[in-house]
């Protein structure tokens, strides 16, 4: 190789490297694993074994589940706090036992709309129950991991129920814990064996240090974090007569605050609500570890249009805007 165009490609290959461009290898950036959000919430009846069957067989590579109690103690797997929401019942999930709950079919108000534009309910004649937690975890193989999202209040028992299943199972090496309240932080500490995502309040708190005062509070190595990849806020400014609102759609993933959270070493990062190929390849060229999708089938098809080397140069660009 001539030596000039050899120099010009160390100098390049160094360039993307320290604009996080570039692997040490020079592949171009590693992609985002996919994760399935609910199991694939728009391509199946969420929290379903169907939908965690739909979201393997599309290559999902982590699977999200949300989890909730039965009247007599038992996790299954359910979001909404009331049934009425996806199911022909009404009520909250607290109010059925575990046997009761897995006859309700959770896929009644499932649509689909046909290419004729007419909307059809595909599984009110084919239902799809709601499932035990033992039995999602009995389906999903042992290597694709998964992370369970703790929806109900108080922490303590679904804690301890939920740790109970994962004995069993022997499935806490696979399984991470996620959950909008700080509680459950708590609450899984009596429990030596579990693996869980620093608090959202945390994680939140992290970005939008970086995002409005340039500082960084960096957290201890390899710690989870997760957050919307795009998120609607409201910035509120205290007046002696008052306040003002300002509403703003907020990015808070930015080259400086990975950066930040590495700080102590490498940080598991999830951006939660990454839905377009766009959004899958800017996360990409961030250098942001997993996403979370609603569509796993749309997912596979963003993957392999991502297949060969990305262009991360608008990101670099549109990055360096925002930064001036």
């Amino acid at each position: 190789m001539h030596r000039m165009a050899f120099v010009l490609i160390v100098v390049l290959t160094a360039w993307l490297a320290a604009c996080g461009l570039a692997e040490a290898d020079a592949t171009g950036p590693r992609l985002p694993a996919i994760v399935a959000h609910r199991g694939g919430t728009a391509d199946y009846p969420e929290n379903t074994l169907r939908a965690i069957d739909g979201a393997l067989r599309n290559g999902a590579d982590r699977i999200w589940l949300t989890v909730q109690l039965s009247a007599d103690g038992v996790p299954v797997l359910y979001r909404p706090a009331n049934l009425k929401a996806l199911t022909p019942e009404s009520g909250p999930v607290s109010s059925r036992t575990a046997v009761e709950l897995t006859r309700i079919n959770a896929g009644w108000n499932f649509r689909k709309t046909l290419p004729s534009g007419e909307v059809i309910f595909p599984y009110r004649v084919d239902p799809t129950p709601i499932p035990t937690l033992d039995a999602a975890l009995a389906l999903i193989p042992p290597d694709i991991p998964v992370i369970l999202d703790m929806k109900a209040l108080p922490a303590e028992p679904q804690a301890a129920a939920v740790a109970a299943v994962l004995t069993t199972r022997h499935a806490w090496p696979r399984v991470l814990i996620y959950s909008t309240d700080a509680t459950y932080q708590k609450a899984f500490a009596a429990y030596p064996l579990a693996r869980l995502f620093e608090s959202r309040d945390a994680t939140r708190g992290r970005l939008l240090d970086v995002a409005l005062s340039g500082q960084c509070d960096a957290p201890a190595n390899g710690v989870w974090t997760g957050f919307e990849w795009q998120r609607d806020m409201q910035v509120t400014e205290s007046f002696t007569l008052g306040e003002a609102r300002t509403p703003v759609k907020a990015k808070l993933w930015t080259r400086t605050a990975l950066a930040c959270l590495d700080t102590n070493g490498p940080a598991h990062t999830v951006a939660f609500a990454v839905n377009n190929v766009g959004d899958y390849h800017d996360a990409a060229c961030l250098g942001i570890e997993a996403v979370l999708v609603d569509s796993p089938r749309a997912a596979r098809e963003w993957r392999s249009q991502a297949a060969a080397p990305l262009d991360c140069s608008a990101v670099a660009r549109g990055r360096e805007a925002v930064a001036h």
